[in-house]
C-alpha cells in the first residue's frame, strides 16, 4: 500500500509499505510530532517486514529503503522542536 506524508515545509512524499499494518499506527488527516512519528513508523515497518519474512522467507528491502529515506527527511527537520508530519492519505500500491 502507499501513504502520503506532508512535511513541515509543505512538501509531500508518497511512501510504500508492504503491509496494511501502517493503518494500525497512523490515521489519515492526523499530524504527529517528528519523534513520535518516526518511532511509530519504525515499529510498523518492523512488523511489516516480519510479515513479509513469514510469507516469503525474506524481509522487504523496499520497505527498509523507504524507512531510510523517511529517516533522512525527519533529520532534515530535527532542529525544529515543534515540527510535525501530517499523514494525508492511504492508497493502493
Amino acid at each position: 500500500m502507499t501513504y502520503t506524508l506532508r512535511w513541515p515545509d509543505a512538501s509531500q512524499t508518497t511512501c510504500y509499505s508492504p503491509s496494511l499494518v501502517i493503518q494500525d499506527y497512523f490515521a489519515p488527516g492526523s499530524s504527529y510530532p517528528l519523534p513520535e512519528f518516526i518511532d511509530k513508523l519504525r515499529e510498523a515497518t518492523g512488523i511489516a517486514n516480519e510479515r513479509v519474512r513469514a510469507k516469503f522467507g525474506f524481509a522487504c528491502s523496499r520497505a527498509s529503503d523507504q524507512l531510510g529515506a523517511i529517516e533522512a527527511e525527519v533529520r532534515r527537520f530535527s532542529a525544529t522542536p515543534e515540527a510535525r508530519v501530517d499523514v494525508l492519505s492511504f492508497g493502493p500500491a
